[in-house]
């Protein structure tokens, strides 16, 4: 399916449509990795119905948590098109760990997945000891306890980054070992084989 197409979709919500998260989708402006506007004319304020009823919920586990704490959504759904920009601005630089091959297809690219980190009530970001896209080890939640004994992260980014984790995992998602800020809904082989994916 074609991103142009997809508000005639039903399975597709605008993030307009959930009640809670903030947005600055970042691939629509310079703010990202690549330093351009990669949407440009595309609408990618997207999820899929079930990714946009998780995320309610994990806005709501939140207000439990942490109240007046929102979620902030980076990056919702991303069309394969874009995925192929993405990995081919990595090429050769030993990076492409963060970005999923588009030969597989992206998560993102189902509108299943989100990239977010959490504002305080004064809409800050909160501190999680690396940048969204920071393409380094200290992103990587796996390695949180060797950079907190390390003094490379604080008690506080680690503190920071699992309230994110709860709120997400109330709402259905996972994450990833490698990128604090990413989460999946549902498991990824199943999403690429049932799920219809965006171009």
């Amino acid at each position: 399916m074609r991103c142009e197409d997809i508000a005639s979709n039903p399975a597709f919500r605008p993030l307009s449509s959930v009640s809670g998260p903030a947005v600055d989708l970042r691939y629509a402006g310079l703010r990202n990795f690549v330093g351009r506007d990669l949407y440009g004319a595309l609408d990618c304020a997207w999820l899929h119905r079930l990714a946009a009823e998780g995320l309610e919920q994990a806005t709501a586990r939140l207000q439990v948590e942490a109240p007046g704490h929102r979620v902030l959504v980076l990056d919702a759904l991303r069309p394969h098109r874009v995925q192929v920009q993405l990995w081919e601005h990595l090429d050769g630089t030993g990076l492409r760990q963060y970005v999923a091959d588009p030969a597989l297809g992206s998560i993102h690219s189902f509108g299943m997945a989100l990239d977010v980190p959490l504002v305080d009530p004064q809409g800050r970001e909160l501190d999680m000891g690396s940048g969204f896209d920071e393409m380094t080890e200290v992103s990587h939640p796996r390695l949180e306890a060797v950079h907190l004994a390390k003094g490379v992260l604080t008690s506080a980014h680690v503190r920071h980054r699992q309230l994110l984790r709860n709120a997400m995992a109330a709402g259905g998602f996972n994450g990833i070992e490698n990128e604090w800020w990413h989460f999946d809904m549902l498991d990824r082989k199943h999403v690429r084989q049932h799920f219809t994916r965006v171009d």
